[in-house]
């Protein structure tokens, strides 16, 4: 009975002495940068970037396989700080913000009464939710709820989510939780974009939401710089065009290109 428990004893120390030494031998030294890059970084772990968490970006940018500027959430001064840490200068990117560009909400007529789960993804399951806009938001919040900033909020009064820019880093998971991929971003500085998404003829977009774009082309004529047109009866604007002269705000007759007012979906 002694030599079994003597042998897997020497067995045992000789296998830890194994793993030691090959611990020593094989052990990859972390680079001091990554826990001075982290310090610099929002701690969010929102996954925007791509990589694994704050901790796997700090070792892609200490590694050079990823771009200083890369996380959106930071401010500028911090992805500066993370530029001096690896010895690079700072790729400053434009400034972008997440854009609804539906204005339906409660105005958009319903096709059936839904009651089921409170979420726009399990609504969308459902012959694509209960609005007869096919393109429309369902008003559950699914994107409100993965904003890990507090950059959103569902107005009462509209059932549309609004942004809030301050407060918007950008970082994109809004986009990803919607199910009818009306959110995307925008150029902070274009105040002027079309807030809907529907290609249908204008004459049956009149009949599910009075707030909808019917591909009527007075904006296009209008636009002096030529920076806005209408495309499968949707109008889009060209933001390195765009001029801000907000011509195309004024003709718009269902009010769709904003700034129509503060509040998505409320006319002034």
């Amino acid at each position: 009975m002694l030599i079994p428990i003597l042998t897997l004893g020497i067995l045992g120390l000789l296998f830890g002495i194994g793993l030691g030494l090959a611990f020593k031998v094989f052990k990859l030294e972390e680079d001091p940068r990554v826990g001075k890059i982290l310090e610099f970084l929002p701690g969010a772990n929102c996954g925007a970037c791509g990589y694994a968490g704050c901790f796997g970006l700090a070792q892609a940018i200490a590694e050079g396989k990823a771009l200083p500027s890369t996380c959106a959430p930071a401010s500028i001064e911090e992805r500066k700080k993370i530029a001096e840490i690896i010895g690079k200068e700072l790729e400053e990117k434009t400034k972008l913000v997440a854009t609804l560009i539906c204005n339906g909400g409660c105005i958009a007529v319903d096709k059936f009464i839904y009651q089921g789960i409170n979420s726009c993804m399990a609504a969308n399951l459902l012959f694509g939710g209960q609005k007869t806009c096919p393109y429309g938001c369902l008003g559950f919040g699914d994107c409100v709820n993965v904003c890990p900033f507090g950059a959103m909020y569902m107005d009462e009064k509209t059932n549309l989510p609004v942004i809030i820019e301050e407060k918007c880093t950008a970082c994109g998971l809004c986009i990803k939780a919607c199910p009818k991929n009306i959110l995307t971003l925008r150029p902070i500085k274009n105040k002027v974009y079309v807030m809907c998404n529907s290609t249908d003829k204008g004459a049956l977009v009149t009949k599910y939401c009075k707030n909808g774009c019917i591909g009527c082309f007075k904006c296009e004529k209008v636009c002096p710089s030529d920076a806005i047109h209408v495309k499968n009866n949707l109008a889009k604007v060209d933001y390195e065009k765009c001029t801000l002269c907000g011509e195309c705000v004024k003709v718009c007759p269902t009010k769709v290109i904003h700034p129509l007012s503060s509040t998505p979906g409320v006319e002034e």
